[in-house]
């Protein structure tokens, strides 16, 4: 078998698992997918209006105001005034959104962690975390 078809066989492999794995890590989530998305978003990166969250999620501009109203809704995020443009809000977590989304990454790395102490050796668990920076750089291509 020739390394390119083994390499291309692998990448396939791969791409299926790692779909299985994020599917299962979403159904640990407290939010729907866009609105995780979105508080993560914020959390990382500070105050957005919705327009820029809108392009940054690729999605259209009325469907990232129906994401943030419910956001808002929840008490999760805050519309604020940008101090340097009177025409424009910011999106930014409330205190409650940054306890929420905490809250929601604890739960779904501790099942990640249960998962890999309950079905994973010790050797097999090593293996795992060395290939997490490998996969960091894939992801960054």
């Amino acid at each position: 078998m020739s390394r390119t078809l083994d390499l291309t066989r692998s990448a396939s492999e791969l791409r299926i698992v790692l779909g299985q794995l994020v599917r299962r890590l979403r159904a640990e989530h407290t939010f729907s997918i866009s609105q995780g998305v979105v508080l993560a978003r914020l959390d990382r990166e500070g105050p957005h209006t919705t327009s820029a969250l809108a392009t940054a999620e690729r999605v259209r501009p009325q469907s990232m105001a129906q994401t943030v109203a419910e956001l808002q809704s929840a008490g999760l995020v805050s519309r604020t005034p940008d101090p340097t443009d009177g025409r424009r809000v910011l999106i930014e977590l409330t205190a409650g959104g940054r306890d929420a989304l905490a809250a929601d990454r604890r739960r779904r790395e501790g099942w990640l962690a249960e998962a890999m102490a309950a079905e994973l050796t010790p050797e097999e668990q090593e293996t795992l975390i060395r290939a997490v920076p490998l996969l960091r750089r894939l992801t960054q291509l």
